[in-house]
């Protein structure tokens, strides 16, 4: 499901109540990452010593400070939409077409195996819900269950919350068997031996960290483990050999997803021998993450050709933002719908190569028109306000849903700034995610002192509290026009927005819309915790003009002197004085 009407604010979409999960992800700043916990969680309880430091100078970024909430109708919808993915997966019509468009080797049985660590990928408000993706080699999985251990909350109803959905111990039990898992599917009956884990120049990459976090728990279970180059292999009378170790099991990270480069032609070959079970495959990749599948799984015709049965593609087309591919014949018109789509490589990952419509320059526009681009309906991601001050910190979320053999086994949020996530934003990262619903009124913090915080950074990280008394929000519009600011009634905008009202007043004129959701105390506003600035347009009748708003090439944001009057109107004229 995306967001239909463009324009349209959260705020004015959710019902309000006191269990709201935009509250908790607005104002609950009561959970916090303890540096302290997290080093010893690295290097005592998992024995990896030196990590810590490692994650301090080389990924700063990794880990949020805040977690994110998600209500527990919008978890259970995550876990339908994949059992439903899943189920079309599984269809033989589905496979023969997906299978025959790609590579070769997508084509080779993988022997059984799976495919560990997938991701589905999801952008969640209680407005708006959207798959924006899947991945058939998900990073973070372990970053993840170290991360759970080091979040610590000062106000017991969050608190219990906390305590009682850290499942990482029964992560790591089934990320163990998961792989054990993978070696009896592939038919072997003895006992799984050595595993090797294997990137690009692995000690280079972001991620190796986890690949050590990886290496050590799979040395915990008895198994031999290497973490290595795809070069570094060799092929000798059916057994892949790195030096002298033999080889069972590849756990294969590589961006490489059909194995056709150079440095990857060991594997390819001990892969087509059915000499290695390699988890993910080519043909998981293929079935699954190629984001062309995503043009198929949200085209009602060709789902219903597949013989999809009509519950699954009620799930799928009301979850799962409309793609396209880009052809010469439909690009003038994704051009000029643009600011209302995503474009994405067939093969991308890691949000490369990935932009916003509204982001688009001509020249990138060509090189996406050379070949090899979705078009993506876009559905807005959830947002995390971080801290309190005055303008409040506010990063992005996605949510991700690592999965195995159509099982949801963890759900991890990452929190960024920019079209992408990218683990390059202060207090940005992996989060943790707990389920609502809590009733707010539960929730009174104390401050948590920096200093009891001890090496309170990666990434700048640090705790200021949460609330300390029951608050109520409320939605504040506003428009802006040349140097006027005017406010907007909320029941008002929403008769417009869904074309039941018009504003003769407004005919022919354009505003900025000021969406602010306010922090009220005993009925008083105290803060502002989110804010959003997007165009208005009226065309001759007073009605709202959703596409001509979208085709405005212009920042949004309110200048100082329009800052000075909204600040009034919210605040009064006394309290502006008072930050003079």
């Amino acid at each position: 499901m995306t967001d239909k009407i463009p324009g349209l604010s959260i705020a004015a979409t959710i019902s309000s109540g006191p269990d709201s999960i935009e509250i908790l992800n607005s104002e609950c700043f009561c959970i916090s990452l303890d540096t302290k916990a997290l080093k010893q969680a690295l290097e005592s309880e998992i024995g990896q010593p030196g990590l810590f430091d490692l994650i301090q100078q080389r990924c700063p970024y990794l880990f949020a400070t805040r977690p994110v909430f998600v209500s527990q109708a919008n978890i259970a919808r995550m876990e339908q939409v994949v059992h439903a993915i899943e189920s079309v997966v599984a269809l033989p019509a589905y496979r023969e077409e997906i299978l025959g468009d790609s590579a070769h080797i997508a084509s080779h049985n993988p022997g059984g195996a799976k495919g560990v660590f997938f991701g589905y990928d999801f952008h969640v408000t209680e407005g708006g819900f959207g798959l924006i993706e899947i991945n058939t080699n998900a990073g973070g999985a372990m970053l993840n269950a170290v991360l759970a251990r080091a979040h610590r909350a000062c106000c017991p109803a969050i608190d219990e919350m906390v305590t009682a959905q850290n499942k990482t111990r029964a992560l790591e039990d089934d990320i163990v068997a998961m792989f054990h898992q993978e070696w009896s599917l592939s038919g072997h009956k003895r006992a799984l031996r050595s595993i090797a884990i294997v990137d690009e120049n692995p000690t280079q990459q972001y991620l190796y960290p986890e690949f050590l976090l990886f290496q050590q728990l799979f040395q915990r279970h008895g198994l031999e483990v290497v973490i290595a180059d795809p070069s570094e292999f060799t092929l000798h009378e059916g057994v892949l050999k790195h030096g002298k170790m033999n080889i069972d099991l590849v756990y294969n990270r590589l961006t490489d997803f059909s194995l056709s480069e150079p440095a990857s032609a060991t594997l390819r070959e001990a892969y087509l021998q059915n000499a290695i079970v390699l988890t993910p495959n080519p043909q998981a990749h293929a079935l699954f993450a190629d984001k062309r599948n995503l043009v198929l799984l949200s085209d009602p015709t060709r789902l219903q050709v597949l013989g999809v049965p009509k519950a699954t593609q009620d799930i799928l087309l009301a979850s799962i933002p409309r793609t396209e591919v880009v052809l010469p014949e439909n690009a003038e018109r994704l051009w000029q719908t643009r600011r209302g789509l995503f474009f994405k490589p067939f093969a991308g990952f890691g949000g490369r190569a990935a932009y916003r419509g509204d982001k688009l320059t001509k020249r990138v526009w060509k090189e996406i028109l050379a070949g090899g681009y979705i078009a993506q309906a876009l559905v807005i991601p959830g947002s995390r306000v971080i801290s309190d001050h005055e303008r409040a910190q506010v990063l992005k979320f996605d949510l991700r849903n690592y999965t195995y053999d159509d099982k949801v086994q963890w759900v991890a949020a990452r929190l960024y700034q920019g079209q992408t996530t990218n683990f390059r934003t202060l207090d940005g990262g992996f989060a943790p995610v707990y389920e609502g619903p809590v009733d707010p009124s539960e929730i009174t913090c104390s401050t948590i002192p920096e200093s009891d915080n001890e090496s309170s950074h990666i990434g700048g990280h640090h705790n200021t509290g949460c609330l300390e008394s029951v608050v109520q929000h409320e939605t504040r519009l506003f428009l802006i026009e040349e140097d006027t600011v005017k406010p907007l009634e909320h029941e008002h905008y929403l008769a417009l927005v869904r074309g039941k009202s018009t504003a003769q007043e407004y005919a022919g004129r354009r505003f900025t819309l000021v969406d602010w959701y306010v922090r009220l105390v005993r009925g008083q506003p105290e803060a502002v915790v989110n804010e959003t600035y997007s165009w208005l347009v009226f065309d001759a009748q007073g009605r709202l003009d959703f596409n001509a708003a979208h085709e405005i090439d212009a920042e949004t944001a309110p200048t100082e002197a329009h800052w000075a009057q909204l600040k009034e109107l919210v605040f009064g004229a006394v309290a502006v004085s008072n930050t003079k």
